[in-house]
């Protein structure tokens, strides 16, 4: 007989989800089918690294919500779910969304952000926590950490909006009811 020791397979696990996360995000409904989405999962020494990048930006900044989020991050997270998303129109001849009459004027101002990039990947976040949910995953949205993440380039020079999803599993969720 084989005991498997709780902490042994906990992180097995969290792996797994976070892997079931990302098939979420990415067969989530896009924008004329058009993919502009980016994801990994951050593990190890790598969660480290993005929690000292958020805390660089809260001390840079003056904005201790970037440090408490790191803290909170290099605490308490096994694994982080990254999702961004380019910035890049979907070349619709009338639409406005985003406050320019059509793509081709919006496409005269690169880096502001397509009204369906930032819905995509709302949606696409919103399909993978709802898996982290229905496995009883802790886990929060933290754009802070998606901010330290895309400053790093974590998911490459074209993902202008990312979020960080971090994931524990404890007794209590340990990324709500933290210090202000």
């Amino acid at each position: 007989m084989a005991v498997i020791n709780e902490n042994e397979m906990q992180y097995e696990a969290l792996l797994d989800v976070a892997k079931q996360m990302i098939l979420a995000a990415r067969t989530a409904p896009k924008g004329r089918g058009v993919n502009n989405l980016g994801m990994s999962i951050i593990t190890g020494n790598d969660i480290q690294e993005l929690a000292k990048a958020s805390r660089d930006i809260g001390q840079k900044e003056d904005y201790h919500i970037f440090e408490r989020d790191a803290a909170n991050v290099l605490n308490s997270a096994q694994a982080v779910v990254l999702i961004g998303t380019k910035i890049a129109s979907l070349g619709l001849k009338v639409c406005g969304l985003c406050g320019f009459p059509d793509c081709v004027s919006k496409d005269k101002e690169p880096d502001f952000p397509c009204a369906f990039n930032t819905t995509d990947l709302g949606i696409a976040v919103g399909s993978a926590v709802s898996i982290a949910m229905d496995m009883r995953v802790d886990n929060r949205i933290m754009y802070t950490i998606g901010m330290a993440a895309q400053k790093m380039g974590l998911l490459g020079k074209d993902y202008k909006i990312v979020y960080g999803i971090p994931l524990s599993a404890t007794s209590k969720n340990p990324f709500f009811d933290r210090k202000k």
